[in-house]
């Protein structure tokens, strides 16, 4: 499985389109980026591409009115994530307010969930010897 690593260019163009919200945390994935709230990641960018978690009304309509694309591995695109299309329908001026216009709805969608709690390690299993 092929996993591209974002350039400096695309990093800096996600970042742009993120929302200004003290709650963000981006945090570096695989190469890539991933945008959270309450440990929950609502945005991410898998090469050039930003991958975005939106309520299921807002997914089938962003799918069915625009060039989107799978968000993750060809051979295995993440579950739930949409990806933003690189050539919108409309092309033309507008394309980045429209991105952070769709980078927003899945921020408010996922700062509405519960927040992820941490995993707490596990107890090393005892090493029992067997009679």
């Amino acid at each position: 499985m092929e996993m591209p690593k974002a350039s400096d260019a695309d990093k800096e163009h996600f970042s742009s389109v993120l929302p200004d919200h003290p709650e963000v945390v981006i945090k570096p994935m695989f190469g890539n980026l991933g945008a959270f709230v309450n440990g929950n990641m609502f945005a991410g960018l898998f090469g050039p591409t930003i991958g975005i978690k939106l309520a299921e009304a807002d997914k089938e309509l962003l799918e069915s009115t625009e060039r989107t694309v799978p968000f993750g591995p060809a051979e295995r695109p993440m579950g739930g994530y949409t990806g933003l299309p690189k050539i919108w329908n409309a092309e033309g001026d507008g394309d980045e307010a429209r991105e952070k216009a769709w980078v927003e709805k899945a921020f408010e969608h996922v700062s509405g969930l519960p927040p992820k709690v941490a995993k707490s390690p596990k107890a090393p299993k005892a090493n029992v010897a067997k009679k």
